[in-house]
């Protein structure tokens, strides 16, 4: 049977997210925190047995939970998503609208299934991709898994980062916040444009969540010269923002940071290193693979 409804209590966000390895995007804690900065009305929480689909309707388009922008991944929750997207579609008023973004394969299959059975005629394609690293078992076995021109870069960034300012210390220091917003909004162009006060309070809201980190890279006597906002499971990191002080480019912060990173992600036990969206090159040179995201739309 299926519902509609706007209880965030519901039990049905306990439920597994179709596409695994999405990180906090599909949960509750995640969710909620972006509805009460960026939401209106009230949200669509379509609910049926063994699945749940978190959804809003943004004017006349109904879509996931979480803009794209800052939303990595959309799924289902549960393994009856595609009946439950048939239940629902085949529901909804002629001309509604569908459009839903950033599925992961395990999350776009069933959906797609389900709406083309509720008679829609759906467009599927790829909009986005995220970029993924599988970890080995030590770092040294990641470094040559890189090419060689690589390995040596990362090599050489980091000797030239002691050399100039002694061992790079990495700290995990949610109270040192303050110094990655500063970074961040320091940064040229739109990326320092990015951080506008409304979203660096959804970034301390979603600091606060069980899972989230923030890893900051500081010198011998303790000055922050980069900063990462991620998250962090069981199985995997998630890297969902960085920052670097613009003045220190010359000792490379950025690689440093990365690299000191997944050498905590190995030696934590964690099977995955998740740049999350973007085609960035650097993301690729430093040995991830591409995961695809697609967009489904429709309309009824």
């Amino acid at each position: 049977m299926m519902k509609a409804h706007a209880d965030w209590a519901t039990p049905a966000f306990g439920l597994m997210p179709a596409a695994p390895m999405t990180g906090p995007f599909t949960r509750r804690p995640f969710l909620e925190a972006w509805w009460r900065h960026r939401g209106e009305g009230e949200p669509l929480l379509v609910e049926g047995d063994d699945a749940l689909l978190p959804l809003w309707l943004d004017g006349g388009t109904v879509r996931f939970l979480g803009e794209p922008d800052l939303t990595d991944y959309h799924s289902p929750l549960g393994p009856a998503g595609a009946s439950l997207a048939e239940a629902f579609a085949g529901g909804l008023r002629p001309g509604s609208r569908l459009v839903f973004d950033s599925l992961p394969a395990e999350a776009a299959d069933p959906l797609e299934a389900g709406l083309a059975a509720a008679g829609l005629v759906v467009r599927r394609e790829v909009h986005e991709v995220a970029a993924v690293l599988d970890l080995p078992g030590d770092h040294g076995s990641y470094l040559e898994g890189l090419s060689g021109k690589q390995r040596h870069e990362v090599r050489r960034k980091r000797r030239r980062f002691e050399e100039v300012l002694g061992p790079p210390v990495l700290a995990r220091a949610p109270d040192r916040f303050g110094d990655f917003a500063r970074m961040h909004r320091a940064a040229p162009g739109e990326k320092g444009e990015f951080l506008t006060d409304g979203l660096e309070a959804f970034f301390a809201d979603l600091l606060a969540m069980p899972g989230s980190v923030l890893d900051v890279l500081l010198t011998t006597d303790g000055a922050p010269l980069a900063a990462a906002f991620g998250f962090e499971d069981g199985d995997a990191y998630y890297l969902y923002n960085s920052a670097f002080d613009p003045g220190a480019g010359t000792v490379s912060p950025g690689t440093v940071l990365v690299d000191l990173l997944i050498e905590r992600a190995i030696g934590a036990g964690l099977r995955r290193f998740d740049f999350l969206k973007g085609d960035e090159p650097y993301k690729f040179r430093l040995g991830a693979a591409p995961r695809p995201l697609s967009r489904l739309e429709a309309v009824r």
